[in-house]
């Protein structure tokens, strides 16, 4: 007979990996009160309280003009190990065994910072995560896509050196406007050095910003991708070539994305053999890590435990490890779930 746990306690300990993460949107309101202090950076917001009722933003651009003024304070490499580390201590408490971390160059080269500064600390804290937990990680340098190519291609001769530092490219940040086709230079470039590709598509732009990412970009899997649903082909495209989609709920609500978690597609995407995973997006801001994410979207469509194992299932299949630790960590989440399935 199988042990009984809540779904709660089942998702608060089934191990996984999380795919889709900027690092710069984990960062807390204590953490960057006492970072803008020990910068002697001046923010609009004068008391941690006040930081925090101003993460309850109303739309995406107030969202924005809160990440970037949180961007704004990270100056030293310490600064940038502190957010790495935090994020990792919380993603460890949530048996998080993997982690595939975004980070945004531009975001911090364009206000002066040096790209060595950011990599440096954010190395820094994935290799302590490493020896500290036993965490791997893989980091994912990605593209502002609201910037030119030019820009990204600055990037991508900065990246040069820390090249055995950085798994993959991705392309982020406002999507309406700027198709994965204006990046098909750059990405064709990183590719040829060796860089796997990865691209935000599909979340505010149409299915065929998914379609180029596929095409153009030669993606290894889509961040987002929820409006793939509304191109029947192109949903037979990502479930022939078992392309990952790197679901984010809260973000998506957050975000009026989905106006309720009950509507969310990813269920029907389940259904439809799409190869789905539960990602926080940027969990400082959105409401929650990925066990919030997990558990909430777990309430709103009435998933069960099966559907957890297999979602979890699906993020360690879908990273960026070679064949025979993913083989290892599945192994560490069916040895749980046996217990309870």
């Amino acid at each position: 007979m199988k042990n009984y746990i809540t779904i709660e306690e089942f998702i608060n300990g089934i191990p996984k990996a999380e795919l889709h993460l900027h690092i710069e949107g984990t960062f807390e309101p204590e953490l960057m009160f006492k970072i803008a202090q020990r910068n002697k950076i001046k923010i609009k917001h004068e008391s941690v309280e006040k930081l925090k009722a101003a993460y309850n933003f109303n739309n995406l651009q107030e969202f924005l003009d809160i990440y970037y003024e949180g961007a704004g304070v990270l100056i030293t490499e310490q600064d940038f190990y502190d957010v790495t580390r935090d994020y990792l201590k919380k993603a460890h408490s949530q048996n998080v065994l993997h982690t595939e971390i975004f980070f945004d160059p531009q975001t911090h080269t364009n206000r002066g910072i040096k790209f060595d500064v950011a990599i440096n600390g954010i190395n820094k804290a994935l290799k302590d995560a490493n020896e500290k937990y036993g965490m791997t990680s893989k980091l994912i340098m990605c593209f502002l896509r609201d910037q030119d190519s030019n820009s990204a291609k600055k990037t991508l001769e900065d990246a040069e050196p820390y090249k055995d530092w950085i798994a993959a490219v991705g392309l982020d940040s406002a999507e309406v406007g700027h198709p994965p086709s204006k990046f098909k230079d750059v990405f064709n470039l990183a590719r040829e050095k060796g860089f796997l590709t990865v691209a935000h598509a599909g979340e505010e732009g149409l299915a065929e910003y998914v379609s180029q990412a596929l095409e153009l970009l030669n993606v290894s899997r889509i961040d987002h991708g929820n409006n793939s649903l509304d191109d029947d082909k192109l949903v037979l495209q990502l479930v022939k070539q078992k392309i990952p989609l790197t679901i984010c709920p809260l973000s998506n609500l957050k975000l009026k994305v989905v106006d309720d978690l009950k509507k969310h597609p990813l269920k029907n995407m389940m259904e439809r053999g799409l190869f789905v995973t539960v990602n926080s997006d940027d969990p400082a801001y959105f409401g929650g890590y990925v066990n919030e994410n997990y558990l909430e979207i777990t309430k709103a469509l009435d998933l069960s435990k099966e559907d957890v194992y297999k979602l979890a299932k699906n993020s360690f299949e879908a990273s960026f490890l070679d064949e025979k630790q993913k083989e290892g960590l599945i192994n560490r989440l069916d040895s749980f779930c046996s217990d309870y399935l």
